[in-house]
């Protein structure tokens, strides 16, 4: 429950340094986060906002080993990559470091170091899964095997086919990803933190303190608190890590959940040195833990018991506003099937586009359930809001203004009846917007900031100053004042959705540091002043540039089903009776033409070496035009008993493959063969 606080600090959900960062990462946590951020810094608080790369893992082993580098290799590839692509979207972070630094080694190490001589773990021995090929303990993400529920490949934690969460236990025939020997199982030991010990203190934190937090945040808390916490391990039998720091623990690391959120404390240490503890231990710091879905118990529950058994002070998270998964055109985003739009290419193929970007995800942010990113979307928010809503209100403003006034901010006149109403409903939307913003609804007040701006658009239409300049100069000069101010607030309202175009309207005008304060009021732009010349905040997004996006992704979708293509089970055996009674035959293909009313049919005329022609119907129009077909020698089985497809007698059976792709590729001789002759 939010207490009066002096600072607030704001941590992101390090993402693995295995690959970029896509929208699902920017919608899920780092836009929502630099929202709340800019929102906080416009309003005079005292803001820190830490992330950073989590850069060991069991992922970024695996995409070393694929690529024949070292992890190291890998981390500090995408770690430059994931900094500076988040930079130049805005994401504006006080320090946004690494979990392979020194600081955060020594870091980690101390704070498993301080549990451990405090007695606060307990050692277990038991069998984990083996490559005995390769004499290497197997994590969960090192093993293969096939889905018991949906029957495709899946890892050792989860199917990413169907979702499903699983254990190694769970797979059918689990190999190792490493040898693909099959798993074998040996004994280790490992230091596990017994989270029963901290279930009372967590129910009373979360379950009575807490009853504010987002439904699938405390729903999800509930519901592992209900079913009885048990131990967990804080190590692994990995050369990738942080050491474990202790005698006997050769070999072994840190696990990755254990080590990845001290992160946040070793970033803050880096960057504040001196002062780090404030952030972390004094009580009227509030804490707030922007992350995904899949990351709530690990913030909720196993990272504030770390920090309950550590002591010392450590507060715990104010608040931890996860947002559920984005898909994308309808598909689950996937980085293993290179189903997403990654930011640096997103930045390369719209440049000066970031805030549309922003704007998108946050119209369409999974705050409540999962939502869609689509590209005619995309283009619609764009063209249809930010240019024909937003821009169009401050470009007719300032155009007016210099047309009549030549860019001169006139004083502000008697006010009507129609100016104190739309003075009101500004203050009413600005209101709803800073609750809104306040309670972490960022999509709600997205709406409540384009409200302002649809607000200036119906008070121009209503009170037409292009008309006023004809008749009455002293009242279109209080309109034109009016509707600066109205673009004077909407430079801060949504200066955290979109800073840069937020950034051009406040130059426009001349306005120096903003504050939150000043929404809702009408005496922002100063009259007198002379406004920069209009300049267009947003442009329209051309329906080639979606296509390409479009065609992007039909061809990933090629690619992965390529990829994904397995054969068929084999039939049941049957005897070489049975094969020999099938008469396979080479035919000719004289004409081929489309069934009418049929998409699928296509009608063959085969010279079968008979001497009268042999009408067959085969369903593969799909995949061939007609006239690719004539000319060519087929296989057909002969003696099928005649039947009828849309009324035409169909005599035999044309032989096709089903190819990866999907491609039905018919079967013929290498070789030009006699028609009629038999398949042996």
């Amino acid at each position: 429950m939010q207490q009066d606080h002096k600072r607030t600090l704001i941590t992101t959900a390090l993402p693995y340094a295995n690959g970029p960062v896509h929208i699902g990462h920017l919608a899920g946590v780092y836009v929502p986060a630099d929202i709340y951020a800019r929102f906080l810094r416009l309003r005079g608080e005292d803001v820190l906002m830490i992330g950073g790369s989590d850069e060991h893992g069991v992922p970024i082993t695996i995409k070393a080993r694929e690529e024949g580098v070292t992890p190291q290799d890998i981390v500090d590839r995408y770690h430059a990559i994931i900094r500076d692509s988040m930079k130049e979207l805005g994401i504006t972070f006080d320090i946004y470091s690494r979990t392979t630094s020194d600081i955060h080694r020594h870091t980690a190490s101390e704070f498993f170091r301080h549990l451990y001589d405090q007695g606060k773990f307990v050692v277990k021995t038991s069998e984990q899964p083996y490559d005995a090929e390769a004499g290497e303990f197997l994590a969960d993400r090192y093993v293969a095997g096939t889905c018991p529920h949906c029957g495709k490949e899946a890892y050792g934690d989860q199917c990413e086919a169907c979702g499903s969460s699983l254990s190694v236990t769970d797979l059918i025939d689990p190999h190792s990803r490493l040898t693909s020997a099959p798993v074998s199982w040996r004994e280790t030991t490992h230091w596990y933190l017994p989270l029963q010990d901290y279930e009372q203190a967590l129910r009373k934190w979360i379950l009575d303190g807490h009853r504010e937090w987002k439904t699938n945040v405390y729903g999800q808390c509930k519901s592992w608190l209900d079913m009885g916490l048990q131990p967990r391990a804080v190590s692994r039998d990995l050369k990738w890590g942080v050491p474990v720091p202790v005698e006997g623990a050769e070999g072994k690391v840190l696990y990755v959940w254990f080590d990845a959120p001290i992160g946040y404390i070793s970033n803050t240490k880096e960057l504040l040195p001196d002062s780090w503890e404030k952030w972390w231990k004094d009580p009227e710091t509030r804490i707030i833990n922007f992350i995904g879905k899949d990351n709530i118990v690990f913030h909720c529950i196993v990272f504030p018991a770390m920090l309950m058994a550590y002591g010392d002070g450590f507060q715990l998270p104010d608040n931890v506003p996860a947002n559920e998964f984005l898909n994308l055109e309808g598909d689950k985003i996937s980085t293993s099937r290179n189903w997403a739009v990654w930011l640096h290419e997103y930045l390369r193929d719209f440049p000066g586009r970031q805030d549309t970007l922003r704007y998108v995800l946050t119209a369409n942010a999974p705050e409540a359930k999962d939502n869609d990113f689509t590209w005619a979307d995309f283009q619609a928010r764009n063209n249809n809001e930010l240019v024909a809503i937003l821009g169009n209100f401050v470009n007719r403003a300032t155009v007016l203004t210099h047309k009549y006034l030549g860019g001169t901010v006139p004083a502000a006149g008697e006010l009507t009846d129609i100016d104190r109403t739309m003075q009101r409903e500004v203050a009413e939307a600005s209101a709803r917007l800073t609750e809104a913003l306040s309670t972490f609804h960022f999509r709600e007040g997205l709406r409540e900031a384009m409200e302002i701006a649809r607000i200036g658009n119906r008070y121009l239409q209503e009170t037409q100053p292009w008309q006023l300049a004809k008749t009455d100069t002293a009242r279109m000069e209080t309109v034109l004042n009016l509707s600066l101010q109205i673009c004077a607030n909407l430079a801060i309202a949504f200066t955290p959705f979109t800073p840069f175009a937020a950034s051009r309207l406040a130059a426009m005008l001349r306005l120096g540091d903003l504050s939150w304060n000043q929404l809702g009021s009408f005496d922002i732009v100063a009259a007198g002043i002379e406004i920069a010349q209009p300049e267009l905040l947003f442009e329209k997004i051309e329906d080639e540039a979606i296509q390409r996006q479009t065609e992007r992704l039909e061809e990933i979708k090629r690619t992965n089903k390529l990829k994904a293509w397995r054969p068929e089970p084999q039939a049941p055996d049957i005897d070489i009776d049975t094969f020999d009674r099938a008469d396979i035959r080479v035919g000719t293909v004289l004409e081929c033409t489309k069934v009418p009313k049929a998409d699928k049919l296509l009608r063959f005329s085969i010279d079968d070496g008979t001497g009268t022609p042999r009408t067959i119907v085969s369903g593969i129009a799909q995949h061939y035009a007609p006239e690719e077909l004539v000319g060519k020698q087929v296989c057909f089985i002969a003696n099928l008993p005649p039947r009828k497809l849309k009324g035409i007698e169909s005599q035999g059976m044309i032989l096709s493959a089903a190819s990866a792709g999907g491609k039905l590729v018919v079967i013929g001789p290498t070789g030009a063969v006699s028609p009629g002759s038999q398949v042996k």
